[in-house]
């Protein structure tokens, strides 16, 4: 239904799209996530060209729409999108503001257009509203009807561009419900969602987007179990790292507590939690040599609620904690009680000692 390739996109100086390459079948459920400001909804305004697109082609079956023979109004009709924001006339009501498309440019009727607009308006749930104004309405019904009066001009394709954004989080489920709905009936969509479980519940596939290009992606199983890219991982978790370079035996203990308690206090840690992690980040200091320099890593996983602790040296520091070594015993002893594991492994030219705290 869609290919993409090479898209690029550039606002003036700035590149928000730098090569972009899909392949969306029939009837896939594509949704597209990632931090703000990554290019998600200007890849989607680009499909449609709503932005005209710097470089690249996009094919909608098969049809270069980019190409300056192309039909675009045409082409265009093949597709519907459903915005943040509701754009409904204010001046119409519900029945009006999803039959006037279909009057207006595809020559229907007023009565085939309203009986299709009540089909559409009962499929959302909202057939009582026919004669009520927007006003009138929630957010959630104002996205209801959105989403009806695109489904009125018949599309092949739906391009949701954070439908549930704007709403608030009581609202959130019915207009998610019409979405699941029109997945079931074989729908092909896009969706940018912020929205992790509904990703993972309604995709066939996630595009998980970063750097301008299609980070990662991969059946919603792969890419929230298993992402193989760090940003991915990142972001699927939510991990929240503080990072903090120790060059040598003199450096600040003072400055690095002082980041580890702002670092727990951000994140709303308990004061037991702060405790432990200050209490085994001295512990850890007080084992590992120092001579080679130290770069220190505390992630917290929003997901999960684990915290772990990472430490890079030199791999020519050699193993610390090894069944032939015998680092401070009392200091083990106090590491090995505030972690659920301890792990050492080399690397390329890195040892890199992992601990996860105990909650």
């Amino acid at each position: 239904m869609i290919r993409v390739e090479h898209l690029k996109k550039n606002f003036g100086q700035l590149e928000v799209l730098r090569d972009v390459n899909a392949n969306i079948a029939k009837g896939e459920v594509i949704s597209i996530i990632g931090p703000s400001g990554t290019g998600k909804s200007t890849f989607l305004r680009c499909l449609n060209l709503l932005d005209q697109p710097s470089g690249g082609e996009i094919f909608i079956e098969n049809e270069n729409i980019l190409n300056k023979k192309a039909n675009v109004a045409k082409i265009r009709q093949k597709m519907g999108m459903v915005f943040q924001h509701f754009y409904l006339f204010d001046h119409l009501t519900v029945l009006q503001n999803v039959t006037i498309g279909p009057m207006k440019l595809r020559d229907k009727s007023k009565v085939e257009a309203a009986e299709r607009g009540m089909e559409l308006l009962k499929m959302v749930g909202l057939a009582e509203k026919a004669d009520a104004y927007p006003r009138n309405l929630s957010g959630g019904q104002k996205q209801r009807v959105a989403i009806a009066r695109c489904l009125s001009m018949d599309p092949r394709i739906i391009l949701f561009d954070e439908p549930t954004s704007a709403l608030d989080p009581t609202m959130v489920s019915e207009v998610l419900g019409v979405i699941r709905s029109l997945a079931k009936q074989g729908m092909t969509m896009v969706i940018v969602t912020h929205e992790m479980s509904f990703a993972r519940d309604v995709s066939t596939r996630i595009f998980y987007m970063d750097e301008g290009v299609i980070y990662e992606e991969g059946t919603p199983e792969q890419l929230f179990d298993n992402p193989q890219r760090e940003k991915t991982r990142i972001f699927i978790n939510r991990i929240r790292n503080l990072e903090y370079r120790i060059n040598s035996p003199d450096y600040d203990l003072y400055a690095l507590n002082s980041e580890i308690e702002a670092f727990c206090q951000k994140h709303f840690f308990s004061p037991k939690m702060q405790h432990n992690i200050l209490l085994l980040t001295e512990e850890c200091l007080q084992v590992v040599p120092l001579t080679g320099g130290l770069d220190y890593l505390l992630t917290y996983s929003e997901k999960s609620s684990q915290v772990s602790l990472r430490l890079i040296l030199p791999a020519s520091t050699g193993m610390i904690f090894g069944a032939d070594k015998e680092p401070d015993t009392i200091s083990l002893a106090i590491i090995n009680g505030l972690t659920e594991s301890l792990t050492e492994s080399v690397v390329d030219d890195s040892l890199i000692i992992e601990m996860i705290l105990k909650k």
